[in-house]
C-alpha cells in the first residue's frame, strides 16, 4: 500500500507541474482541515444542535433572513464565522502552483476565504465570502469586522440604518450565472481538472465536472463520490495531507 501511495503521489505531482491550464473543485472536505466543520457528514453542521429551534438548514434560507434576521445572526455568527482558521497546505500548494502559472482557476463552494488568505488570485467563491458584506438597502459594503464587532444582535447600515447581510447565498438563492457561465468556459478548456473535498452530490459542483474533456480527472476525497466513474485518477485521503506530500 506504501508503495501505492507513493506512486500516486509522483504521478500527481507529474501532473500538476505539467499543467498549463489547471481548474480545481473544491468542497468543504477543504476547510475541515483548517478547523471548519462541514455540513453534511455525521459531525457536521447539519447534525449539530444549532442551538435555536429551527434547524441550521431552515435559518441559512433566505425568507428566514428576512423574518428572523436576529436567529440568523446568532447561527451564523456561532456556527459560520471562523476567522481563526487559517489556509492549510491544500489552500498553500494551490496558490503556489497559481504563483507558477499552472492554475487557470480555483472554483470553491466554502465561503471562508482561505483560498484568498492563501494568496490565490483566480478565484470563484460560488457560494459567496464571509468576508464581503453590504446593506439590503443601498449596498453600502462592510468588512466582516463590522459584523463581528457590532454590539447590536443584527449588524444595521451606519448609512441608512438597513440591516447588513453577509455576501454568500443563502437556500432560495441563485448563484451568479455570469461566475458560473466563465467557470464553465474554464473548464473546457482545462487540460487538467483537481477535484477534492467534496462528495459531488449537490449542483452545481456536479454539474460543473461533466464540463471537462481534457486530459486528467484526478478526485481526491476521504470517501466514494457519485462520479468516481468520470476520474482518470483518484486518491483516498484529505486532500491537504495529499496535496502536501507532493512537495509543491
Amino acid at each position: 500500500m506504501e508503495t501505492e501511495w507513493k506512486q500516486q503521489i509522483e504521478t500527481l505531482r507529474e501532473i500538476l507541474v505539467n499543467s498549463e491550464r489547471l481548474v480545481f473543485l473544491g468542497g468543504a472536505g477543504v476547510s475541515t482541515e483548517s478547523g471548519i466543520p462541514d455540513y453534511r457528514s455525521a459531525s457536521g453542521l447539519y447534525n449539530q444542535d444549532s442551538g435555536e429551534f429551527y434547524s441550521g438548514a431552515t435559518i441559512l434560507s433566505h425568507s428566514f433572513f428576512m423574518k428572523h434576521p436576529d436567529i440568523f445572526y446568532r447561527y451564523y455568527k456561532g456556527k459560520l464565522i471562523h476567522k481563526e482558521a487559517k489556509p492549510n497546505r491544500a489552500h498553500e500548494v494551490l496558490a503556489n502552483l497559481e504563483a507558477d502559472n499552472h492554475v487557470s482557476l480555483i472554483i470553491t463552494q466554502n465561503i471562508d476565504g482561505l483560498h484568498e488568505l492563501a494568496g490565490s488570485k483566480l478565484v470563484y467563491d460560488i457560494h459567496g465570502n464571509m468576508y464581503r458584506n453590504y446593506c439590503i438597502d443601498c449596498n453600502k459594503e462592510y468588512e466582516l469586522d463590522y459584523i463581528i464587532n457590532t454590539e447590536k444582535e443584527v449588524p444595521r447600515c451606519n448609512v441608512c440604518g438597513g440591516i447588513i447581510r453577509p455576501d454568500v447565498v443563502l437556500y432560495e438563492e441563485g448563484l451568479d450565472s455570469e461566475l458560473l457561465q466563465d467557470a464553465i468556459r474554464k473548464i473546457s478548456l482545462a487540460d487538467t481538472m483537481l477535484v477534492g473535498g467534496t462528495s459531488l452530490e449537490v449542483n452545481p459542483a456536479r454539474g460543473l465536472v461533466q464540463y471537462f474533456t481534457g486530459k486528467n480527472l484526478v478526485f481526491i476525497n476521504l470517501e466514494a463520490t457519485g462520479m468516481d466513474q468520470w476520474a482518470t485518477m483518484i486518491i483516498r485521503g484529505k486532500i491537504g495531507e495529499v496535496l502536501d506530500a507532493t512537495g509543491l
